[in-house]
Order: C-alpha cells, then sequence, then structure tokens
C-alpha cells in the first residue's frame, strides 16, 4: 500500500492504509474502493456466510473438488517429498480442511502456514483444525499478503502454497500477474502453487452468486461504507447505497458497485474530505474476473510457473490448477 504522507496538507490518517485507500478511491473519476475493505470483522462474518448461500456455487464446487480428489492432488504435490502447505487468504480454513487431511493421510505431521489479515478468522481456523487433526501443526501469520508478505515460510521441504477460492479473480489482469510473480520470486524451482479460478458460465449462474435472494451480499458490499464511518468519522448512510452487479462481457467479469440513490455529499472529518455523490453515481468496490483454462495457463506462464495437472468438476464450472515452479 503506498502511503499518502508524502503528499503535504493532507490530516494524518490520509497516511495509515484504509485512509490512503479511501482519499484516493473516493477522489478518483469514477470512483472506486478496494475490496481488501470488505475485510474487518463483520465483513470476514458476511463472507463465511456468502460461501453457504444457495446462490454461491464457488465454494461448494471447490469443496467437491477436493473431497473427491484431494488424496490425487497431494500425491501429484508430494511425490515422495514432505510437504509444507501454506495458504494466502486462509481465513477459517474450511475448504482447506480436506488437503489438510489428505496431507496428514501421506506424510503423517502437517506444517500448515495460514495467512489472512483478519485475526479472527485465523484464530477460528486454528482452534477447528487443533481439534479436528492434531497430526497438524498450525502456525498462523497475520498479514495482507499482496502488501505485506516478505517472505514465504520455508521450515525446510517442498512447499505448496494455496490460493483457492478463485480470489486471484479480484485483481485485474496485470495486478494478478504481478502478484504471482512476486509469489514465484519467493519460491525455489520445485516448488509448487494450487490455484483455484471460477470458470467463465452463463450469466443466469453468475449474477445470482453475487446478489442473492437474501441480501447478503448487499449487506456485505454495504459493510464497507459501515466500517470508512466507524474508522475514518464518515457521514456515510450505507442504506442511501444500492448494491449492484453486472456482468463485463469485454472484460469477462463480475462488477460490484454501490450506487447512491439519492444526491448527496458525504463528509469524511479524519480525513478533511467531503465527498458528492450525483443520484445514480457508484463505487466500484469489487470486480470478480472468471477464467477460461487456456487463460489460467497463460497467467501461470507469464508469471514463472508451468501447470502440471489440473482438475475441475462434471460441469467444468470451477478448476484448480497445479503449478510448478520453474
Amino acid at each position: 500500500m503506498h502511503a499518502l504522507s508524502s503528499i503535504p496538507c493532507l490530516p494524518e490518517a490520509a497516511s495509515t492504509p484504509v485512509g490512503a485507500e479511501v482519499y484516493r478511491g473516493l477522489t478518483a473519476l469514477p470512483k472506486r474502493l478496494s475490496p481488501w475493505l470488505f475485510y474487518d470483522q463483520r465483513g470476514s462474518e458476511l463472507f463465511e456466510a456468502i460461501t453457504a448461500l444457495p446462490e454461491y456455487y464457488l465454494t461448494r464446487t471447490e469443496h467437491a473438488i477436493f473431497a473427491e480428489y484431494g488424496d490425487e492432488i497431494l500425491a501429484a504435490a508430494s511425490g515422495d517429498r514432505t510437504l509444507a502447505i501454506i495458504e494466502l487468504g486462509a481465513g477459517t480454513a474450511a475448504k482447506t480442511g480436506l488437503l489438510l487431511a489428505a496431507a496428514a493421510r501421506r506424510q503423517g505431521r502437517v506444517s500448515y502456514y495460514p495467512i489472512d489479515i483478519s485475526v479472527s478468522a485465523l484464530e477460528a481456523g486454528r482452534s477447528r483444525i487443533r481439534e479436528e487433526m492434531p497430526e497438524v501443526v498450525v502456525r498462523p501469520i497475520v498479514a495482507d499478503y499482496t502488501t505485506e508478505l516478505d517472505e514465504i515460510p520455508h521450515p525446510g521441504g517442498r512447499r505448496l502454497v494455496l490460493y483457492i477460492g478463485s480470489s486471484i479473480g479480484n485483481f485485474e489482469p496485470s495486478e494478478a500477474a504481478s502478484l504471482l510473480r512476486r509469489l514465484r520470486g519467493q519460491l525455489a524451482p520445485g516448488d509448487l502453487l494450487l490455484l483455484g479460478a471460477d470458470h467463465i458460465k452463463d450469466r443466469n449462474t453468475l449474477l445470482p452468486a453475487y446478489n442473492d435472494a437474501a441480501g447478503v451480499t448487499a449487506e456485505f458490499n454495504r459493510n464497507m461504507l459501515t466500517r470508512i464511518r466507524r474508522e475514518l468519522g464518515a457521514s456515510f448512510r450505507p442504506r442511501l447505497f444500492r448494491h449492484c452487479v453486472c456482468w463485463n462481457d469485454r472484460e469477462s467479469r463480475i462488477e460490484m458497485h454501490l450506487e447512491s440513490l439519492i444526491q448527496q455529499e458525504v463528509s469524511i472529518p479524519a480525513l478533511d474530505l467531503t465527498v458528492g455523490f450525483r443520484r445514480g453515481e457508484s463505487i466500484h468496490t469489487e470486480n470478480s474476473y472468471k477464467f477460461t483454462p487456456e487463460s489460467v495457463g497463460g497467467l501461470l506462464t507469464r508469471s514463472g510457473f508451468v501447470v502440471e495437472r489440473a482438475w475441475t468438476d462434471a460441469k467444468k464450472w470451477f478448476g484448480v490448477y497445479l503449478a510448478e515452479a520453474v
């Protein structure tokens, strides 16, 4: 995160990660905010609820792939070597348990390093794994893996980095490649990445996954404004913003926006900033890019990896790609 402290006459809050992002994003045209702002404690809880919704196929589809092919994935990853498992954006590690169990069956003791910005999610995951799989040694790391992770843990042996849930789809293509290249730079040849990627499919399946009937995703989206109100003293009234979702066919991505229902002004005292909104003007809060097997392979190749194996569900909605650092 690039702080704004070098810019004169801005208040101190503008040099914090949240303040810097809000200042940049809400003074930009069009307005935008980074999706990492979703994940305060409440946002993390709401996202866990989203993953259980009937419309949100991603989690259960990837979970089904791990349930069916977990032992095969771990066999392909480890060969005859012991694996240490590192997970980027681990959250509560709900799906990861299937892979950890497969690793434990194969090698006995397993070292697992979940990395996430949410302390509460990491603690929940550690408590559950300790209870269910005592042979897994959990060493949580609290960090934003996109900006704060300077070194991937290296306890010895081959490393398998999990980047699942199609989180890679939240980045612009150039940013996704840059993130994976930075990851590759911290790995040794022969280390592995397991990448989960959501595939392009029909709009009738895609759109409800991000705009559920119960309104959980809408609350998740608006919670970003609640966070800014709490942390920066902003006068946002979240109910005056509508959760909007669209499919951008040209970019192959779902977009989430918060659309102002009225003409309004929002003051943010900590930033000494007042932001005007026209009726219908939106804040772009998230992209979720969708992939083909070919586009995933190209992304990994450009980033210094080569795809060794891939697994998908019967409908080919979602893919899990095992790639080696070369």
